[in-house]
């Protein structure tokens, strides 16, 4: 029992050995490179079909030289079917024995009688002093079954033979058997099965020659493809695939991906570069505005500790600095948070805000007031967009964010014009939006200073000093960032000498009708 449960264990092991043997095999050629994969079972199969096709040759070529052999033995049998035994005997070859015919050069012809006996044979050919075929025993009943129906045997030696069995002109059962070698057929089937494998050999070193250099040519594109991705790799993030392909291929449909994919990878790079000096702009200035207002504190709270204020005045006018510097202090930290909050939300999030439905042209009867108490000199004017009819401007919004930037925008009037210059105040809707507008007309702003005017802590004259009254350029990075979360834009039109024109842009809001 055991041995048989070893065997019956070792024949198991066996199968699941050979089935694992394919996964083993596509595990290795799976290791090879691109080119080998392809190469190496194109190989396989060319071979496979060359050897089929060499068979399928072979075993076509044989039947046609057989029936030829057929047609030469009934050819030699009717003949012989009419000569008496004792003729044949005299025929018999001398010495040369030249005997040969198309595909038959040894002939071997036999009479048998009525019970199978051979009374008489003959030989011919150039093997005439090889073996005979062996026949099986030839009766009348035998004759009558085999006549003219040729068959295959063989001598003693291995050598095939084709024989025919026709019955004599007596009538009496005996019969006459002439059988041809095929050894001529085998030698022809020989020779083109040589031939056959040297060309398939040939033609398959050609064709994998040939392959070879097709299959490098068809994949230098992916060898270009490897080669930039190396480069991009290493941080040469400008390069591209060529074009080696036209746009439908598959090599041309991976470059053009690629190439969209690297491009967007270099901008996501520029971007995240640009984004990590900023912030890091921004860190500095923050820390600058920061460190102002406490060095301020820092500085009065010194000379109250060594006593240098000698009167409750100084120490009132100490005091008074103090609370101004915390004031300033807390707005800056404020707006710092504010811009944190709006930084961190999404423009499809109006996380925080409150909306409700508003006319922005409360908005600007108030702008219009504050403008009025900051400087009565100057002259303001309300209009629409560009100038035209005041209309309505239905807009859904925070109204406290958005009065938050209409005040930066008339304060940066204000603060960046001289007393007394005009100031025009526009609101309206403009091609399906909602729009206010403060124009001034001051010194306006360079192409340089305009393209940075909504930076952080940017300021135009470039000065960090509150003797003149500038702020900490958070503002106008204040009122962007609220609009952008408004769904809306902040717009600045502006050349040296012009002025300066601010268009806040909202979507425009229709309330939905009660059905």
């Amino acid at each position: 029992m055991t041995g048989t449960t070893g065997a019956g264990r070792g024949r198991g092991d066996d199968g699941a050995t050979a089935s694992r043997m394919p996964w083993r095999l596509a595990r290795r050629l799976g290791r090879r490179s691109l080119r080998t994969r392809v190469l190496l079972p194109t190989v396989c199969l060319l071979a496979v079909g060359l050897l089929f096709s060499n068979a399928v040759v072979l075993a076509f070529l044989r039947d046609p030289l057989v029936d030829r052999v057929d047609g030469q033995l009934r050819s030699t049998g009717q003949l012989m079917v009419r000569v008496p035994p004792e003729v044949l005997q005299a025929l018999r070859p001398g010495r040369d024995g030249g005997f040969s015919t198309d595909l038959v050069s040894d002939l071997y012809v036999a009479y048998v009688s009525s019970s199978g006996e051979v009374t008489g044979s003959v030989r011919a050919g150039a093997h005439r002093q090889g073996p005979a075929p062996v026949l099986p025993r030839l009766d009348s009943r035998t004759v009558a079954v085999r006549a003219d129906r040729p068959f295959e045997t063989s001598a003693r030696d291995g050598h095939g033979w084709r024989v025919l069995v026709l019955p004599t002109a007596k009538g009496d059962g005996s019969g006459v058997v002439v059988a041809a070698s095929l050894a001529e057929v085998e030698a022809i089937q020989a020779r083109v099965r040589r031939n056959c494998l040297a060309v398939a050999a040939v033609t398959l070193v050609l064709l994998t020659l040939l392959g070879r250099f097709a299959v490098v040519a068809g994949l230098r594109p992916l060898r270009r493809i490897e080669e930039t991705s190396a480069a991009i790799a290493g941080g040469d993030l400008s390069r591209r695939v060529p074009d080696f392909a036209g746009p439908g291929t598959e090599i041309g449909r991976l470059s053009t991906a690629l190439n969209g994919m690297l491009a967007r990878i270099e901008a996501a790079v520029a971007a995240q570069a640009a984004s990590e000096a900023r912030m890091r702009r921004f860190v500095a200035d923050a820390s600058h505005e920061l460190r102002t207002p406490l060095a301020g504190i820092t500085g009065f709270t010194d000379l109250y500790r060594m006593g240098a204020l000698n009167g409750q005045a100084d120490v009132e006018h100490t005091m008074d600095r103090i609370e101004r510097e915390a004031v300033r202090l807390s707005r800056l930290v404020e707006d710092l948070l504010l811009l944190a909050h709006l930084d961190e939300h999404t423009e499809t999030d109006r996380s925080g805000l409150r909306p409700a439905p508003l006319d922005l042209r409360a908005l600007a009867a108030d702008a219009l007031h504050d403008l009025r108490a900051l400087d009565p000199s100057r002259e303001i004017r309300m209009t629409g967009p560009g100038g035209g009819p005041v209309t309505p401007a239905p807009a859904l919004g925070d109204e406290r964010r958005l009065q938050q930037i209409v005040v930066n925008l008339i304060g940066n009037a204000v603060a960046h014009t001289p007393e007394g210059t005009p100031v025009r105040i526009g609101v309206g809707t403009e091609a399906g939006r909602a729009v206010l507008e403060v124009e001034d007309q001051g010194p306006g702003l360079s192409p340089e200073q305009g393209g940075r005017v909504f930076e952080r802590f940017y300021r135009a004259d470039g000065s960090r000093s509150r003797a003149t009254g500038g702020g900490s350029g958070l503002g106008l990075a204040i009122a962007q960032s609220l609009a952008h979360a408004h769904h809306g834009t902040l717009e600045l039109r502006s050349s040296p000498g012009e002025g300066a024109l601010f268009r806040l842009v909202l979507p425009l809001h229709v309330p939905a009708t009660a059905s």
